[in-house]
C-alpha cells in the first residue's frame, strides 16, 4: 500500500493528501485552472480534484428525474422529496452523470452516495461514494476521460471499457461551490493480464486517500472562491 503525503492544491489555497510519489500533472502539460491532477507513476490511476459551480436544488432534482440511467433512479427511489439530503444526493449523482462522453457511457452506481463529516470542515454537507462508468463504444486511437482526464489507454490505442470512481463531493453553499474529488482507476490495464488482485488493491488505496481526505482536507484560504 503507498504511503500519502500532504500536498498544497490552488496555490495553497487547500490543503489535501495524496499518495506518496504521484506525479503532478501541471508539470506534464497544461491543466484547465479549476482542477487539479495527479498521475499514478504505475498504474493508470489519476486523482483529480475539481472546483466546480454548486449544484442547485432545481437542477440536481430535474436532472435526476430526467435520467435514463434505471440505477440512479432507484439510488433515492422513483420520487425522492426534496429534503437537504436527497437535493444533495441528487447532486452528487448529477456530477456523476456529468463525466459521461456520450448517451453510450452507462453509469453504475456501487456504493450510493453516503453523507459523512469532514473533520476540518464540520460545517460543510458532505459525501461519498463509488461508481463505474463503462463505455460501450470502441473509438479507436481516444481513451475515455472522466473529469477531462484520461481515463486510460492501452499501447495499441484500444479504449478501457471501464473505470472505478471512488469521489468525495463538499458542498459549500455560501461560496456556491462543489468541490469535487475523483479517484480513478481504469480497468484495462489489469484485466488484460488477468490481475483482479491488482485492481482490488487500487480500490484500497482509492478508499485510504478519500479516508485520509475524509480527515486532513482543509481549506487554508476561502478568498479562492471570490466574493
Amino acid at each position: 500500500m503507498s504511503n500519502l503525503k500532504s500536498q498544497d492544491l490552488y496555490g495553497g489555497a487547500i490543503k489535501a493528501t495524496i499518495p506518496e510519489g504521484w506525479l503532478d500533472a501541471s508539470d506534464l502539460r497544461q491543466i484547465p485552472d479549476h482542477q487539479e491532477l495527479f498521475l499514478s507513476p504505475t498504474t493508470l490511476s489519476n486523482l483529480i480534484f475539481e472546483i466546480n459551480e454548486r449544484v442547485s436544488e432545481e437542477t440536481a432534482l430535474s436532472a435526476l428525474q430526467s435520467a435514463s440511467n434505471k440505477e440512479v433512479l432507484e439510488t433515492l427511489g422513483p420520487n425522492p422529496g426534496a429534503t437537504p439530503d436527497t437535493v444533495d444526493k441528487a447532486a452528487a449523482l448529477y456530477h456523476l452523470n456529468d463525466l459521461r462522453d456520450d448517451d453510450n457511457d452507462t453509469l453504475r452506481i456501487v456504493a450510493p452516495p453516503q453523507q459523512i463529516s469532514l473533520q476540518k470542515l464540520p460545517n460543510a454537507r458532505s459525501y461519498k461514494g463509488v461508481a463505474q462508468m463503462t463505455s460501450l463504444t470502441t473509438r479507436p486511437g481516444v481513451a475515455p476521460s472522466v473529469g477531462g482526464a484520461p481515463a486510460g489507454s492501452s499501447a495499441d490505442g484500444g479504449l478501457s471499457a471501464s473505470v472505478t470512481l471512488h469521489y468525495l463531493l463538499v458542498r459549500l453553499e455560501e461560496q456556491e461551490t462543489d468541490v469535487l474529488i475523483f479517484f480513478n482507476t481504469p480497468h484495462k490495464e489489469f484485466d488484460e493480464r488477468g490481475d483482479p488482485r491488482g485492481l482490488a488493491k487500487e480500490g484500497e488505496l482509492a478508499n485510504s486517500v478519500i479516508d485520509a481526505l475524509i480527515e486532513k482536507l482543509e481549506i487554508a484560504d476561502w478568498g479562492l472562491f471570490g466574493g
